[in-house]
């Protein structure tokens, strides 16, 4: 193809879409007002639904919650008794083993309060040692109280 021809094809082609696009415009114009009002219409249906539809939806929400939720809560309740498993016996060697630390404290403690008690049979010679500590505390009582005595001019005379 020549040259020509093909721009003489291209300026055909422009020109018979110019045609269409001048026939065209006046029913767009047509179609754009019908969908501006179409819109509006729909948008005033949609508001009216709504404003029908959420009372309608809240009555059927408070139905669920006082009828059917507490039937349903009590079916699922009885599902999940069914479901448990039954709980583990205890093991009776828990039991010995506790019953054997509070026998071993309770003797630990009985213990402890008989070797505070004191004897009540003395021997001679616990009294003989007694006797001795008393008298040497006896002694040193008195040379204290002779040591401590002053003059009457406040000197502390040593014996």
């Amino acid at each position: 193809m020549s040259r020509m021809k093909r721009n003489h094809a291209v300026s055909g082609t422009f020109g018979r879409a110019r045609q269409v696009a001048a026939q065209v415009k006046p029913t767009a114009a047509q179609v754009k007002a019908i969908a501006s009002s179409a819109g509006t219409a729909a948008r005033r249906r949609v508001y009216k639904t709504r404003v029908w539809a959420a009372p309608q939806v809240d009555r059927t929400g408070h139905l669920l919650q006082d009828r059917v939720a507490p039937k349903v809560s009590a079916v699922l309740s009885a599902a999940a008794r069914r479901l448990e498993p039954d709980k583990p016996k205890r093991r009776p060697w828990r039991k010995l083993a506790v019953g054997s630390v509070l026998t071993t404290a309770a003797s630990a403690a009985g213990a402890a309060v008989l070797s505070r008690r004191k004897p009540t049979a003395s021997t001679p010679a616990d009294e003989a040692s007694a006797d001795k500590v008393t008298r040497t505390v006896q002694t040193l009582d008195s040379q204290a109280r002779t040591s401590t005595e002053a003059d009457a001019d406040g000197r502390v005379s040593t014996p």
